[in-house]
C-alpha cells in the first residue's frame, strides 16, 4: 500500500512531528477497522486528540501548578513593583530584581516556567492541526479510497486543464496544486488532495467537468462511512452544509452544522473559565490584555468554525472538552494541596542549591589558592629538584589538556606568542 509523501506538510519543525502524529492516527484507523469494522475519520480525530492530551498531561499539570503559585505570589510581586515604581536608578533597579528573584525562590518557580511548557506543547498541537487538515497524506487506507477514481481521471485526455478548471470552480481554501507537474505520482497525490477537501457539491461539479466517470458514484458512496460524523461531512464546512440544508429542506442537518461553531465557542469559554488566573489590579495593562484575549479567542473559534472543514471543528471541540476535564481534575487536586508545605520545601531546595553553588565557588577559590601557593614554592626554590620537575610536568599536562575558551587555553596562546617573539 503506497503512502503519500509529497502532500505531507514538510516544515522543518512541524513536518517531522506531523509525520509521527500521522503514524499514530494511521494506527488508530487500522485498529478501529480491523477489530470493529469502523472506518470513520471523525472518530479517529477524537481518539487521537484524547491520546495527545493524555501524553501532554504532565506538562499541563506543571503549567497549572505554576499558575496557581502565581496567584499566591502575585500580590508580593505587585508590592515590589509599587515600591520601586518611580525609581529608575541602577541601584534601585538591581534591588528590585533581587527582591523579585527572592519571591520566585520562595515559591520555587521560574519566571519562564510557564513559557517552557507552552513552547513544548504548541508545536505538537500545530502539527496535529496539519494532520487533520490533510488526512489522506498520513492514512494510506484513506488515499486508497480515491485511487481507482483518480486513475480514471488521469486516463482522460486533457485532464490537467479540466482539473485546473474544476479547482477554480469549487474554490477550496488553502489548497495549492500544480497540474502541470510531469511526475505521475505527484499529479495523483494532488488530485487526491482535491477530492478529499472538496465539499459535497463538488461531486456534482466533478461530473459536470469530466462527464460520466465510471467509478465516481462508488467512490462517493465509500466515503459515507469514512468521512461522515453524526451525519455531517467532515470535509465540508458548516456554512456550506447550513446553506444547502436550508435550501433543500434538510433542517436537522443545517441545525447540526450550526451546533459545531456554537459548541466550539461554549467549550472554549468553559475551558478559559476553569483555568486559574493570577489576581491583578483592575487597571493592570496585562490583566486587561488577558481579559480581552480570553474573550476574543472563543469568538475567533466561533467565526472560523463556519468556514473550516467540520473535521477541524470536531478537533477544536474535542480538545477544548479534554482540556476542560483535565483542568477540572487539576483544580480539585491543587485545592487540596498544602501550599505552605510546598513553599517550605521549595525554599529548602533553593537554599541547598545556593549552598552547593557557594561550595563550588569556595572550592574554586581554594584550588586557585593552592595553585598560587605551589607557584610561589617553586619560585622560592624551597622544593627539591625532583619535586620541582614533578610539579612542572604536572603543570605542563594541565596546560596541554586545557579546554577551548578556558583561562588556561588563553594563557597557552599568550605563552606561545611570547616564545615566537623571543625567537
Amino acid at each position: 500500500m503506497s503512502e503519500i509523501i509529497l502532500t505531507q506538510y514538510n516544515g522543518k519543525i512541524l513536518g517531522p512531528i506531523a509525520k509521527v502524529l500521522g503514524w499514530i492516527m494511521n494506527g488508530i484507523y487500522y485498529v478501529l477497522n480491523s477489530l470493529f469494522g469502523i472506518e470513520n475519520i471523525g472518530l479517529c480525530i477524537i481518539i487521537l486528540t484524547l491520546i495527545i492530551y493524555a501524553c501532554l498531561f504532565p506538562l499541563t499539570y506543571k503549567q497549572q501548578k505554576f499558575s496557581k503559585l502565581s496567584q499566591k505570589m502575585n500580590p508580593e510581586l505587585q508590592a515590589i513593583q509599587k515600591k520601586y515604581k518611580n525609581k529608575r536608578d541602577q541601584v534601585s533597579m538591581q534591588k528590585m530584581q533581587e527582591e523579585t528573584q527572592m519571591v520566585y525562590q520562595k515559591y520555587g518557580v521560574s519566571p519562564t516556567g510557564s513559557c517552557i511548557q507552552m513552547l513544548i506543547q504548541m508545536p505538537i498541537l500545530f502539527a496535529l492541526y496539519r494532520v487533520f487538515l490533510n488526512v489522506p497524506a498520513y492514512v494510506p487506507a484513506v488515499k486508497e479510497k480515491f485511487s481507482v477514481l483518480v486513475t480514471e481521471i488521469m486516463s482522460i485526455d486533457g485532464f490537467a486543464d479540466k482539473m485546473t478548471s474544476f479547482v477554480d470552480k469549487i474554490k477550496i481554501a488553502g489548497l495549492s496544486v500544480d497540474f502541470t507537474a510531469t511526475d505521475t505520482n505527484v499529479l495523483h497525490n494532488y488530485i487526491v488532495d482535491v477530492l478529499y477537501k472538496m465539499n459535497t457539491s463538488g461531486w456534482s461539479e466533478l461530473k459536470n467537468v469530466f462527464g460520466n466517470l465510471t467509478n465516481l458514484d462508488a467512490t462517493e458512496k465509500s466515503l459515507e462511512k469514512l468521512n461522515y460524523f453524526l451525519g455531517l461531512n467532515i470535509s465540508n464546512s458548516p456554512w456550506n452544509i447550513m446553506t444547502t440544508g436550508f435550501k433543500s429542506g434538510a433542517y436537522l442537518l443545517a441545525i447540526g452544522a450550526l451546533l459545531i461553531p456554537v459548541i466550539s465557542f461554549l467549550t472554549q469559554r468553559l475551558n478559559i473559565k476553569l483555568m486559574p488566573t493570577a489576581s491583578t489590579g483592575e487597571n493592570d495593562a496585562m490583566a486587561q490584555q488577558m481579559k480581552t484575549m480570553n474573550l476574543m479567542m472563543p469568538l475567533f473559534s466561533f467565526v472560523m468554525c463556519f468556514t473550516v472543514p467540520v473535521g477541524l471543528g470536531i478537533y477544536w471541540i474535542a480538545s477544548a472538552l479534554v482540556r476542560s476535564i483535565q483542568q477540572w481534575g487539576i483544580n480539585k487536586r491543587l485545592d487540596k494541596m498544602d501550599w505552605d508545605a510546598i513553599m517550605k520545601a521549595n525554599q529548602e531546595k533553593a537554599k541547598a542549591k545556593r549552598e552547593k553553588k557557594m561550595g563550588l565557588i569556595e572550592n574554586q577559590i581554594a584550588n586557585a589558592a593552592k595553585m598560587s601557593t605551589k607557584a610561589n614554592v617553586i619560585e622560592s626554590g624551597t622544593m627539591t629538584k625532583e619535586e620541582k620537575e614533578e610539579a612542572l610536568e604536572h603543570a605542563a599536562e594541565v596546560r596541554s589538556n586545557a579546554k577551548a575558551g578556558s583561562l588556561a587555553s588563553k594563557a597557552n596562546r599568550v605563552r606561545e606568542f611570547n616564545e615566537r617573539n623571543n625567537k
